[in-house]
């Protein structure tokens, strides 16, 4: 495994533990920078207008299509790491 791998997993297990909870669109982006950075770009359809967490979820990760998924790794590590520091 990558160091980069590695920093990710740490990470991910930090922003379990954050003292507090972030705002909505901090959430988003930890959720965008994760997806993009383990799966790659998105796929499949828009959810419809009544599911609005589910688009809200997939806008975010939409936005990043393209990212090369260690830089949205990068992203996540560097946005937990302050989320820690705050």
């Amino acid at each position: 495994m990558s160091d980069l791998a590695t920093r990710f997993q740490t990470a991910v297990e930090d922003s379990k533990k954050l003292s507090s909870r972030p705002d909505s669109d901090t959430l988003l982006k930890l959720y965008a920078c994760f997806k993009q950075g383990s799966n790659g770009d998105i796929e499949g359809k828009r959810p419809g207008f009544t599911d609005l967490i589910g688009r809200a979820k997939y806008d975010a990760w939409a936005k990043l299509k393209g990212t090369p998924q260690e830089d949205a790794m990068q992203q996540y590590v560097d946005l937990v790491e302050s989320l820690k520091g705050a």
